[in-house]
């Protein structure tokens, strides 16, 4: 099922769902199993798989000669989606990137995707690897998140790569994209980065998940702007439960976000990770119940393999 059709079932009643990444190599599914089967008790109708490209570095040989040697890969995405459909009967939704892809490697991964009957997608340019000062498009990939949902768009036409398949079935993926309520951090402006969302809506984007956010009000201006320019899909606000002290320093560097000061203030009183993790869990409930009051469709958390702190949270607000 569609996420926007989840979403309408609903009947106005907000919905959990949660974001998971990919093991590291050498792991099996097992991990991701015990990530989230304390979780199903809040029945999340998606679950959102991310998808990671190959991260490498070149090492230089006494001859000179440069080797380029993966240091980062994780398992496929579309194998991991077939296991939790199978495993629990829910709709997964794969991250599909440009970064790392050719159009042909992309057209590949939505083919078995929906020959998985998998109907969601949602579409992402996907960020620079460490090796790189700024994201490279793969040669002969998409260089936007914008071309890449053309592409899934195309294929729900029926148009694929090669011409020969004119008349291939056509796909019939639900289409989401990403929003930042404090704007992408390569946009010269809020209101610049809005114009860019509204023409992925227009482009066939049926709904939108956004970047973390710890201040609520930045999610209620992001909307307010959205629908004043004319975008009317559902907006998934992204949660993250704060945890460790260092993200007091990397969640702004990394994600380019603003944290409140009370949260600050609250983190830098803490004496240790484990007070930390529970100044997180009493935000999170906060920024949920009133997320939940506000009306939102779904509240989509980005557990990151680590569920505890999402089941607590959950428990007091589901």
């Amino acid at each position: 099922m569609k996420v926007t059709e989840h979403i309408a079932n609903a009947k106005g009643n907000t919905l959990f769902s949660l974001e998971i990444i990919p093991p590291k190599k050498g792991e099996n599914i097992q991990n991701i199993f015990d990530h989230l089967d304390p979780l199903m008790e809040f029945n999340p109708p998606f679950i959102d798989v991310t998808y990671h490209r190959e991260e490498y570095v070149y090492k230089k040989h006494p001859n000179g000669l440069l080797e380029k040697k993966t240091t980062r890969k994780r398992p496929g995405t579309v194998g991991i989606c077939a296991a939790l459909k199978h495993r629990y009967d829910v709709d997964p939704v794969p991250h599909i990137i440009c970064g790392g892809f050719t159009k042909e490697e992309t057209e590949n991964a939505l083919i078995d995707l929906n020959f998985l009957g998998i109907d969601n997608v949602l579409v992402l340019r996907g960020d620079a690897i460490k090796s790189e000062p700024k994201f490279t498009p793969e040669p002969g990939g998409n260089d936007y998140a914008i071309d890449l949902l053309h592409q899934v768009k195309g294929m729900n036409e029926g148009k694929y790569l090669d011409d020969e398949m004119e008349n291939a079935n056509p796909t019939d993926f639900c289409i989401g994209v990403a929003g930042y309520p404090e704007k992408h951090f390569e946009a010269p402006s809020l209101n610049s980065d809005l114009k860019f969302l509204k023409q992925k809506v227009d482009a066939g984007a049926k709904y939108i998940v956004t970047q973390m956010f710890f201040d609520n009000q930045k999610f209620f201006d992001f909307e307010k702007k959205c629908k004043e320019i004319g975008i009317d899909v559902p907006i998934i606000p992204g949660l993250k439960p704060f945890k460790t002290k260092s993200q007091l320093s990397v969640l702004p560097s990394f994600f380019k976000i603003d944290l409140p000061d009370a949260l600050v203030d609250a983190v830098e009183k803490c004496k240790d990770n484990k007070e930390v993790q529970e100044v997180g869990i009493e935000w999170g409930i906060q920024q949920s119940q009133e997320l939940k009051a506000h009306g939102v469709p779904v509240l989509h958390y980005y557990s990151m393999g680590k569920s505890s702190s999402v089941q607590k949270i959950a428990k007091e607000v589901f």
